[in-house]
């Protein structure tokens, strides 16, 4: 697993890009999709996510849509036009970011 810093820098990103790819999902869907996808080496915690989520909603990157499943309610997280623009350019960001660290760190994956 992932140092919290590590993970701290990159929830943003994860969460709008898995929205983006996944659709219309709600909390503990995003934190056993990310598990998934990462091979159980990144973890969403709820006092992480949960935060992050209410934050998204109210810059309108994200909106929330409550549904009643199985008498338990539910919400759901559906990606905007501007959470989708911001998935894309912090997307972009982090490639750059990850080659500028391998160029720092001389982690060269070609080298043998």
């Amino acid at each position: 697993m992932y140092s919290k810093e590590l993970i701290k820098g990159t929830l943003q990103t994860v969460v709008l890009k898995l929205l983006d790819n996944e659709g219309r999902m709600y909390g503990y869907q995003m934190n056993k999709r990310v598990g998934e996808l990462s091979n159980g080496k990144y973890q969403l915690t709820e006092g992480a996510l949960y935060p992050l989520l209410a934050k998204l909603e109210k810059e309108e990157m994200v909106v929330a849509e409550r549904e009643t499943v199985n008498g338990r309610p539910r919400k759901y997280y559906r990606i905007t036009e501007k959470g989708r623009s911001a998935a894309t350019s912090r997307r972009e960001e982090f490639q750059n970011f990850l080659i500028t660290m391998q160029r720092i760190l001389d982690l060269n994956p070609d080298r043998t």
